[in-house]
């Protein structure tokens, strides 16, 4: 398990580096996406998808899979990159002084059945949309820049 980084050398290595994220459209059986609403930076009180930080030594499907565990209870299955995401934006978790940049391996996947949702302390809220929020936008891997 990773400990967690220290604030101040967190706060450091966000002045000086990119974060690398995964965040994951997960559909229910009907084909809606899951969405929380987030109480933290970035995106605060706004409906998103699950998703955060890539630990060290930890591959893209195991964030992802913690991640949805971490943040929902839930199980996923069909997991499968399908794009990333950059995130430049003027807020930043612990109010630092610099822009938050991160950049999200996004994965398609499919919730288990049976799975029940258990919300941390990083959403107040969740729901089922026909639609992801609109300025979520993937770049594909398939296509050029």
């Amino acid at each position: 398990m990773m400990r967690a980084i220290p604030k101040k050398q967190y706060k450091h290595v966000l002045r000086l580096l990119p974060i690398l994220c995964v965040d994951i459209i997960a559909q229910n059986a009907r084909k809606e996406y899951l969405l929380i609403k987030r109480v933290n930076q970035p995106k605060i009180n706004r409906w998103w998808v699950v998703g955060g930080r890539v630990h060290k030594g930890e591959s893209l499907v195991e964030a992802a899979r913690r991640k949805m565990k971490e943040e929902t209870g839930l199980k996923l299955r069909d997991m499968k990159p399908v794009g990333y995401y950059e995130l430049l934006s003027g807020t930043s978790p612990f109010q630092a002084r610099n822009k938050n940049h991160t950049i999200s391996v996004v994965f398609s996947s499919a919730i288990e059945d049976g799975s029940s949702i258990i919300l941390d302390k990083q959403s107040c809220n969740y729901k089922f949309s026909k639609k992801l929020p609109g300025d979520f936008r993937i770049k594909s891997f398939k296509r050029g820049v």
